[in-house]
């Protein structure tokens, strides 16, 4: 009888599921429920605002859309507050995957982006022998737009990560750092119409060269959303919410004005390729004025 009750449950639960489009990454734009990025494990001394501009292409989705960061130090290189959204989304996309999506409207449109806030601690300094460890909370606003058309997912979302950062000096003067950093954590984000949500540990490594006039980032991060991983949808239906993404990050440096332009390509479920171009500057007006 119990057996009987359990199979039906998982039966109910696919046709659920089935029923909609996945509230994943491989079924919606680039931008609904990315893998989260991460930073250096500093927080800066000076208010530190970025403005992008971020292409994806491939796979029948072409998008467009500007990206806003700042970050507020509350206290100088120990606690920030940062706040991000995409902004002035332009998608376009083939008839085919406008049909595979389910989408209601047409191919092409606007959207803006969700919201997130973020709140950044740094619970140990870096020093010779011990490595910069930063504890990230982050909240995901349901403010996207165009959902019916699988630009965002009209959910809330949130994830915990610490950021673990080491660096190492040569004597070189072409390449004076070396820097290592680990991102791990746990992210959560509800699925429409099921009543449930989806959970996904996060992992992530960056290898930063450089010197102060410039630095190249390279690194893998990504997510294992539960469904992907234990569901008997996986296997044959491709639920498409363990994405893993490869970004590599060249930044010119200079006192006030960082200039960088990065590739990111996905390497499982996110069927996009981002070209991105911005800048990211400081400001002593908006820092706080008790963290001087």
């Amino acid at each position: 009888m119990k057996k009987g009750i359990l199979i039906l449950f998982i039966y109910l639960f696919q046709q659920s599921l089935n029923a909609q489009t996945p509230y994943s990454t491989a079924w919606f734009g680039p931008n609904a429920n990315p893998v989260p990025e991460f930073e250096d494990a500093r927080i800066p001394a000076k208010t530190t605002i970025s403005l992008m501009a971020d292409y994806y292409f491939g796979y029948g989705d072409q998008t467009e859309n500007g990206y806003v960061k700042v970050e507020f130090p509350l206290l100088p290189e120990r606690v920030s507050f940062k706040i991000w959204s995409t902004v002035l989304e332009n998608y376009q996309v083939t008839p085919e995957l406008r049909v595979a999506r389910n989408m209601n409207g047409n191919t092409s449109g606007q959207a803006n982006g969700d919201v997130y806030f973020q709140t950044r601690i740094r619970l140990l300094k870096e020093k010779k022998y011990c490595p910069s460890l930063i504890f990230n909370t982050t909240l995901k606003t349901a403010s996207g737009t165009n959902s019916e058309q699988r630009r965002y997912f009209d959910t809330p979302g949130y994830y915990f990560d610490l950021e673990a950062g080491k660096s190492f000096q040569t004597n070189s003067k072409f390449i004076s750092e070396i820097r290592a950093v680990a991102n791990a954590g746990f992210m959560c984000w509800e699925i429409d119409r099921v009543s449930t949500q989806d959970d996904a540990p996060m992992y992530g490594g960056k290898l930063i060269l450089g010197n102060p006039v410039w630095k190249l980032e390279n690194s893998v991060s990504g997510y294992w959303g539960w469904i992907h991983t234990y569901s008997p949808l996986s296997p044959t239906h491709n639920y498409g919410d363990a994405p893993m993404v490869y970004a590599a990050k060249l930044s010119i440096l200079s006192k006030n004005i960082d200039y960088f332009a990065q590739y990111q390509y996905g390497i499982t479920d996110f069927p996009y390729h981002q070209l991105r171009v911005g800048l990211s500057f400081t400001l002593d007006k908006l820092t706080p004025k008790f963290v001087k």
